[in-house]
């Protein structure tokens, strides 16, 4: 296939446009001029890539024919007093654009990648509050545009992913390089919120499975929580971080307030992607286990 990705210089876009490429898709990149390339170096020259701040959005449709499939995953959180006009232009109108050009252009597929932070349970979490609200309005042009063009709009809805290269101010990163190298002390909060973490690859191979599957699907709109379906809690995510790499670095929880309405419990209910025939493979001892040796491999 020919798949269009936005995000692909990001943690998640960067392992999934490494595992289209080995999988024999030919892959295009939107990027800017001046995004960081250091996850993609190494087959930055296999792969297509135009930088949208110089050309126009719709240019890769033109030199490129047929595009079979958008996968959206550029997205801006919103953090370090980030404006809420810059979230919304990058979250909902720039991939809005993307997505009625897509559909002038007859692309049949869209994937879009939603946040557990827009679910129904967690939306009165202050934190990230613009991204959530930003993502679920996506979600709802998205389905409309769906309706009204006989394309396929695919929202999917991740739980927490994590792995290597992912940026260092996420929390699974900061915790694993801090017990790495053996910071000398981490203060947390009591640690008794549970997520659903799920390890990259298994989140990647859940997209090339509905990307797989998708010529099958008659609904216009289809969406996929994609998780392990169990969640853990932060403090056991933790502890075992600190006995897999046999940190000397001192926990002490607690010692910082949660955040307002802080999400208790978050996992994903995955038994339609079951249904298609993904499932995961890391729990999350594997999963951490082959994090950290990436991690000592590359970084320490």
């Amino acid at each position: 296939m020919k798949i269009l990705m936005t995000g692909a210089t990001g943690f998640l876009g960067s392992h999934l446009a490494s595992t289209l490429l080995n999988a024999g898709h030919t892959v295009i990149i939107l990027k800017r001029s001046f995004s960081n390339t250091w996850r993609i170096n190494e087959f930055l020259n296999d792969v297509f890539f135009y930088d949208i701040d110089h050309v126009d959005l719709d240019q890769p449709f033109r030199e490129h024919g047929d595009i079979n499939a958008v996968i959206h995953t550029a997205t801006n959180y919103g953090r370090k007093g980030g404006k809420a006009t810059e979230v919304f232009e990058s979250n909902l109108v720039f991939p809005l654009r993307l997505l009625e050009i897509a559909t002038t252009y007859n692309t049949r597929i869209f994937m879009n990648t939603d946040t557990f932070f827009n679910k129904d349970s967690t939306r009165n979490y202050e934190y990230l509050n613009f991204y959530s609200l930003s993502k679920r309005q996506f979600e709802e042009w998205g389905r409309q545009f769906a309706l009204s063009n006989n394309s396929l709009f695919i929202n999917i809805k991740l739980e927490h992913i994590y792995g290597p290269n992912d940026d260092p101010s996420k929390f699974t990163t900061y915790i694993v390089q801090s017990c790495i190298n053996n910071m000398d002390k981490l203060e947390l909060t009591p640690g008794e919120q549970k997520r659903d973490f799920i390890y990259i690859d298994d989140a990647v191979n859940a997209f090339l499975k509905i990307l797989n599957i998708s010529d099958s699907i008659k609904e216009y709109f289809q969406e996929y929580n994609v998780g392990t379906g169990n969640s853990e809690s932060i403090r056991h995510f933790v502890e075992i971080a600190h006995s897999l790499t046999h940190s000397s670095t001192k926990l002490f929880w607690g010692t910082l307030p949660y955040r307002e309405n802080e999400i208790m419990e978050s996992h994903a209910d995955i038994s339609k992607i079951i249904n298609i025939g993904w499932s995961p493979k890391y729990d999350i001892f594997e999963g951490l286990k082959k994090m950290i040796g990436y991690e000592k491999k590359y970084f320490v």
